[in-house]
């Protein structure tokens, strides 16, 4: 099963468009680095080891790789570096939705998903239809998630056309 790393922002996207379950049922195994889970999720969002993310430790030297990627990303937070290193770490694709994040691994030539790519995903494997996802992108959005709403719309579309 095909390990994604996630940083925080793409679980709760997922959590606002009432979309983890459905998530943790796709043919991928999710985790996030231990630190960034204590620091950034735990308190509000510990649910999540329930339905199945995993924690994963960073290793002494992609420890140091992440302290190297923090000065060297200054827009990129601390923890969201930590996902990058681990991503690269465990040679696998990273999930996020920071913009600051994504320009940092596609320089560093890691593998990049956000949102929309997981929400076509629930997609085309069949969790979700796409009536389901636009709803779930209006629930996203009203709870104040930022995402190229219009680029969420023509994947949707695309989508149907393709399963027509």
């Amino acid at each position: 099963m095909q390990l994604l790393i996630s940083d925080a922002n793409i679980l709760i996207d997922m959590e606002e468009g009432g979309l983890l379950e459905a998530m943790f049922s796709l043919p991928y195994q999710f985790a996030t680095p231990d630190i960034l889970f204590v620091e950034e999720l735990e308190e509000a969002h510990s649910h999540l080891l329930e339905l199945g993310l995993e924690l994963k430790e960073i290793l002494p030297a992609s420890m140091m790789y992440a302290m190297e990627l923090t000065t060297k990303y200054r827009k990129a937070s601390r923890n969201d570096c930590f996902a990058l290193a681990l991503a690269k770490q465990e040679s696998c694709p990273l999930l996020t939705g920071d913009m600051a994040l994504r320009n940092a691994a596609e320089k560093e030539a890691a593998i990049v998903n956000g949102t929309i790519w997981l929400v076509s995903q629930l997609v085309v494997h069949q969790q979700i239809n796409t009536e389901q996802a636009r709803a779930a992108y209006k629930q996203m959005q009203s709870n104040g998630r930022r995402l190229p709403w219009h680029i969420a719309e023509q994947e949707l579309i695309l989508l149907e056309k393709n399963s027509a």
